[in-house]
């Protein structure tokens, strides 16, 4: 069953052509990647996903339901939820503060209940917090919880940042080239921890530059060239394909 389709979906910036009918689909309890070069239209594809842009042409169908052009808030009160490529956390607060920063969607608590509600009001941040503990378990941050994210090591603010997108309790979880930066060790830790949520649950959509990484994290992948769907298939079919290996996995053969 789909979770998530994308139907003829096309982009312009001007005259500049960035998606040209890109279609896919991705099924509920799949992690599927994207590939290609830069400038291939990835992460032009995330940013209309999301709400960032809207797509010129197409449709995004999620959970049965359009949300072409909703604004990002909304999607992601739909549950689509995202990592950027370049980190986002914020470094001066305390990791659980930034994995509540992303639960603030789920937390029903109006103006008015701050003020003359106070017990509800401070249910509903135990709750969150509890939440917050739970998601920081599975990355195995919960002794570090009152830590500045600033103290983490890189690959961990990596792992961090996807403990807050997934704070939000997506269906979908965007994931914008996440293991930029990471030494092996990293990707590997990053990889088992993709692996665990989609054993909770989430549905994964991974874009990435890294043959290693996503060869042993996705089920099926999508290649982009200049803004078209190329290929798609397995990673062993991708793999196996000369089109891509000389046009995408030539120079990065040794991953």
């Amino acid at each position: 069953m789909s979770l998530f389709i994308a139907e003829h979906i096309g982009k312009k910036f001007g005259g500049v052509v960035a998606l040209s009918d890109v279609s896919l689909t991705v099924d509920k309890g799949e992690i599927v990647g994207m590939i290609g070069p830069n400038g291939s239209g990835k992460t032009t594809f995330i940013n209309n996903l999301s709400g960032l842009y809207s797509p010129t042409t197409g449709k995004f169908i999620f959970n049965d339901e359009d949300i072409t052009g909703m604004p990002a808030y909304q999607i992601t009160a739909k549950g689509v939820s995202r990592t950027f490529q370049n980190l986002r956390v914020f470094p001066n607060i305390s990791i659980l503060d930034n994995v509540l920063i992303g639960r603030h969607c789920r937390i029903d608590v109006p103006l008015w209940d701050v003020y003359v509600r106070i017990v509800r009001t401070r249910r509903k941040e135990a709750e969150a917090r509890d939440k917050a503990m739970q998601i920081l378990e599975l990355a195995n941050l919960t002794d570090r919880h009152l830590d500045m994210a600033k103290n983490l090591p890189y690959g961990e603010q990596r792992l961090l940042e996807i403990c807050r997108a997934i704070a939000s309790e997506p269906d979908l979880l965007l994931l914008d080239e996440p293991c930029a930066g990471m030494n092996p060790v990293e990707m590997d830790a990053l990889a088992n921890f993709i692996k665990l949520l989609k054993e909770k649950g989430v549905t994964v959509f991974v874009i990435e530059h890294n043959m290693r990484f996503i060869m042993q994290v996705a089920e099926r992948l999508v290649v982009l060239e200049s803004g078209r769907k190329f290929r798609e298939g397995t990673p062993l079919e991708i793999q196996k394909d000369k089109e891509v290996q000389a046009i995408y996995l030539g120079d990065e053969e040794e991953a």
